[in-house]
C-alpha cells in the first residue's frame, strides 16, 4: 500500500536566499585569517578548502532538494507534475560540481596569495550565478512543495469511494454522515474548493471516501481548476463513483441539466462500479417528479446498468444501480454506503481471482484432508463432569429472575418498583413488608425498643458514682494540722527537694542564650564552687587547675581598682603625668588611652579554659584542620556575583569567525 507524506518535505529557497545560506557558512565553518608570510602550500590548501566545502554545501542542498521531492515514476499519476524543474535543479547540481573540479586544479598551481584569492572569488562567483539561474525553477518548486502539503493524505491504491455531481446537491452533508470529516456546508455552489478525504468502516475493512468539488456542464476548456481537481481524480483514481442528483431542484439546477452533465462525463465511469443516488427525496419523493424527468433518470440508469453487465454482472440486478435518500433525515443513508462498499468489494475481489498472482498464491497452500483408516464413527469425546457442570449453569440461568426481568414483567421502568426489603434476614420472612411506626400513642417507637432500658439506667449511675468516689479520693492532700512536727518537716523537705527539681529541670530545657546567670548572692546552698567545677572539669578528662586558678585571680582582682602596668617600658610613672612635655592634645590623650586599655596579648594556640582542648597541641591541630578546610572555598570566591569582578568582555566562542557590520558583497 503506497502511501505519501507531502508535508515533510523540505522548504525550497528562492536564488537569493540559497546563496546568503550557503556563503555564510562557509565563511563561519571554515578558517578565516591567513597572512601572506605563509607557505604557498598552506595558502592553496587554505583556499581549495573553502571552494570544496562551498561546493559539498550546494551539493547537500540540492541533493535533498531532489530526493524528497517524490520521483514522477513512483508516485500515481494523480498527482501534479515538476519534471523539468527537478531536471534544472540536478543540471545545476552538476556545473558546480564541475566548476569546484576545475578550479581546485587551477589553486594547485596558484603561485601567490592574490592569485589564490582571485581564484576562490571566481569560483564562489560561478557558484552563485549558477544558482541564480534556476531561481524560477526553485520558486516554483516552492510553490509545488506547499499545494501538495496542502493536498489530503490520499491513498490511490485502497478501497475508494468517489462522490461527484453538480455543485449544492448534498455530497458534503452525505460524507459527513458516514465519516468523521467535518466539511463545511453552505446553501450556495462551489463551498468545496478542493479534495476532502474521510474513513469508513464495513465488513472490518477500512474504506476511503472522497469528496469532489463541483462540476458543471461545460467544455473541457472551460472548466476552471476547482472543477478539474474532480475530473482528474475521475479519470485517475480506481473507485466506486456516487453520482449525485437533486430530484427536488433546491439546488439551482434542473434534472436535465444534471443528466447532460453525467451523459458527458461518463466515459470517466468506465470499468467502475456505478450508483445513482437520487438525494433530497424529503423534498419530493422520486415518483412525484413529471414524466420527462423520470425519462431521463431512467435513461441513466440504464448507462449505469452497462457498467454492471461490463463487470459480470446481471443486468436484472437493478436494484443497486439507482437508490434513493435523504441527507437530512437521514433515510437511506446506510443503504447507500453499504451498497457501495458492497459494489466495489466484489469487483475488487473479481480482479483479483482473474490475476496471474492468484495461481501463484494458491500454489503455496496444502489443505490436508485425512482419510478414514475405518467405517467406526468416532465423536468427540466431552467429560461426564464437563457436561453436568454446563447443564447446572443453564438450569441457574433459566430460574435465577434478575431485577430486569421483574421490571419488565411488573409493567416496565417508572411503573415497577424495587423493593429493597426482600433480602433482610428476619426470623419471619412475612415481617420483610411490615411498615413501622414512627410515633405511636404519642411517644417515640425508638424509646421503648429496649425493654429493660430503666434497669440499665440505674446501673450506669450506680457505676458513675463509683467512680466520682475513687477520684474524690485520689484528689486528696496531706493536711499540716494532722500531722506530727517530725512528719511536717519531713513533709516540707519533699516539697522542698521538688519544687527545686522543676527548677533544674526549666533550666535545662531552655536555650543557652536565654539561661539566666544565677548571681553569688542568691547561690546560698554554695552550690557553684570551684571544687565542683573542678570535679565537673576532672569528669570530661581536662585539667582544671587552669580554670581554677583564673577564676581566682578574678575574684582577688575584682575589689581594686586596676594599677598601670609596669611592662610597656615606663618606669616612670610621673613623667605620664606630666602634659607639659605633650606639644598636641589629642596624642597625649591617645597615648594615656592606649596605655590603660592594651593588655598583654595571647598567642592562638594558647588553650583558653571552655574551649574543650585538652592541651596546646591538640588545639594548633584543630586550627590548621580549619584553616585547610575553607582553603578552596575562599581560592573560589575570588571571582563570583558578588566580587563585582568584570569577566572576559569578549568570549572567544562567541566573537570568533564572526563577519563586521556592512555589505556582504566581499566575503
Amino acid at each position: 500500500m503506497v502511501q505519501y507524506n507531502f508535508k515533510k518535505i523540505t522548504v525550497v529557497p528562492n536564488g537569493i536566499d540559497f546563496v546568503d545560506i550557503i556563503l555564510s557558512r562557509t565563511q563561519r565553518q571554515t578558517p578565516t585569517v591567513v597572512h601572506k608570510g605563509y607557505a604557498i602550500s598552506r595558502l592553496r590548501q587554505f583556499y581549495m578548502r573553502k571552494v570544496k566545502y562551498t561546493q559539498q554545501n550546494f551539493h547537500e542542498k540540492l541533493s535533498t532538494i531532489i530526493d524528497e521531492f517524490p520521483r514522477l515514476d513512483d508516485i500515481h499519476p494523480f498527482y501534479d507534475h515538476y519534471k523539468l524543474a527537478l531536471g534544472q535543479i540536478n543540471t545545476a547540481r552538476n556545473l558546480i560540481s564541475k566548476i569546484s573540479k576545475d578550479y581546485v586544479k587551477l589553486l594547485k598551481y596558484g603561485d601567490s596569495l592574490y592569485r589564490c584569492k582571485c581564484l576562490k572569488v571566481a569560483a564562489l562567483g560561478r557558484m552563485c550565478t549558477v544558482i541564480k539561474r534556476i531561481g524560477r525553477s526553485l520558486a516554483y518548486l516552492e510553490q509545488i512543495r506547499q499545494h501538495m502539503a496542502r493536498l489530503p493524505s490520499i491513498d490511490p491504491n485502497t478501497r475508494t469511494i468517489l462522490i461527484c455531481g453538480y455543485p449544492n446537491v448534498g455530497k458534503c452533508s452525505f460524507i459527513n454522515k458516514i465519516t468523521r470529516a467535518d466539511v463545511d456546508v453552505q446553501p450556495y455552489a462551489f463551498t468545496t474548493k478542493s479534495l476532502f478525504v474521510g474513513h469508513t468502516d464495513y465488513k472490518y475493512l477500512r474504506y476511503q471516501v472522497i469528496d469532489t468539488p463541483g462540476i458543471l456542464d461545460r467544455p473541457f476548456e472551460d472548466r476552471n481548476i476547482i472543477e478539474m481537481c474532480s475530473i482528474t481524480a475521475l479519470a485517475h483514481l480506481r473507485a466506486a463513483v456516487l453520482f449525485f442528483l437533486d430530484i427536488s431542484g433546491s439546488c439551482g439546477y434542473s434534472i436535465a441539466q444534471q443528466a447532460a452533465l453525467f451523459h458527458s462525463i461518463k466515459s470517466l465511469f468506465m470499468n467502475k462500479p456505478l450508483i445513482i443516488v437520487c438525494n433530497k427525496t424529503d423534498l419530493q419523493p422520486l415518483e412525484s417528479i413529471p414524466e420527462e424527468d423520470m425519462k431521463l433518470v431512467m435513461e441513466m440508469k440504464a448507462e449505469a446498468m452497462k457498467t454492471v453487465i461490463g463487470q459480470g454482472g446481471e443486468p436484472t440486478n437493478d436494484e443497486e444501480v439507482l437508490l434513493m435518500m435523504s441527507t437530512l433525515t437521514e433515510n437511506g443513508v446506510i443503504a447507500v454506503k453499504n451498497a457501495a462498499c458492497e459494489r466495489l468489494l466484489n469487483q475488487r475481489v473479481e480482479l483479483k481471482m482473474k490475476s496471474k498472482k492468484l495461481n501463484d498464491c494458491l500454489n503455496r497452500f496444502h489443505v490436508a484432508k485425512p482419510k478414514p483408516r475405518d467405517q467406526k464413527e468416532r465423536p468427540p469425546c466431552i467429560p461426564q463432569a464437563i457436561l453436568e457442570a454446563k447443564a447446572k449453569q443453564a438450569a441457574d440461568k433459566e430460574k435465577r429472575k434478575m431485577e430486569k426481568d421483574l421490571e419488565d414483567e411488573n409493567g416496565g421502568a417508572g411503573v415497577y418498583s424495587a423493593s429493597l426489603k426482600k433480602n433482610y434476614i428476619l426470623a419471619n420472612d412475612e415481617w420483610k413488608e411490615d411498615i413501622m411506626p414512627e410515633i405511636l400513642d404519642g411517644h417515640n417507637v425508638c424509646d421503648f425498643v429496649d425493654a429493660d432500658i430503666l434497669q440499665r439506667l440505674e446501673e450506669l449511675e450506680r457505676e458513675e458514682g463509683l467512680r466520682q468516689a475513687e477520684e474524690a479520693a485520689d484528689d486528696f492532700e496531706m493536711d499540716g494540722k494532722e500531722l506530727t512536727p517530725e512528719e511536717q518537716r519531713a513533709l516540707a523537705e519533699i516539697r522542698k527537694k521538688k519544687s527545686l527539681l522543676i527548677q533544674q529541670h526549666r533550666i535545662k530545657k531552655s536555650t543557652a542564650e536565654s539561661r539566666p546567670t544565677v548571681p553569688r548572692k542568691f547561690d546560698k546552698d554554695r552550690e557553684y564552687t570551684s571544687k565542683r567545677m573542678g570535679r565537673q572539669l576532672s569528669a570530661l578528662g581536662i585539667d582544671p587547675m587552669l580554670a581554677i586558678n583564673r577564676a581566682r585571680s578574678r575574684s582577688v582582682s575584682r575589689g581594686r581598682k586596676r594599677e598601670r602596668s609596669l611592662d610597656r617600658g615606663d618606669t616612670d610613672g610621673d613623667v605620664m603625668d606630666m602634659d607639659v612635655d605633650t606639644p598636641n592634645k589629642k596624642l597625649r590623650v591617645r597615648s594615656t588611652s592606649r596605655s590603660r586599655s592594651r593588655s598583654k596579648s595571647r598567642p592562638p594556640t594558647e588553650v583558653v579554659p571552655g574551649e574543650g582542648f585538652k592541651d596546646v597541641t591538640q588545639k594548633g591541630k584543630a586550627l590548621k584542620l580549619a584553616k585547610k578546610s575553607v582553603k578552596k572555598r575562599n581560592k573560589d570566591a575570588r571571582r563570583g556575583e558578588a566580587d563585582r569582578v568584570i569577566p572576559t568582555l569578549k568570549p572567544k566562542h562567541l566573537f570568533s569567525g564572526k563577519r563586521s557590520t556592512g555589505k556582504t558583497q566581499r566575503r
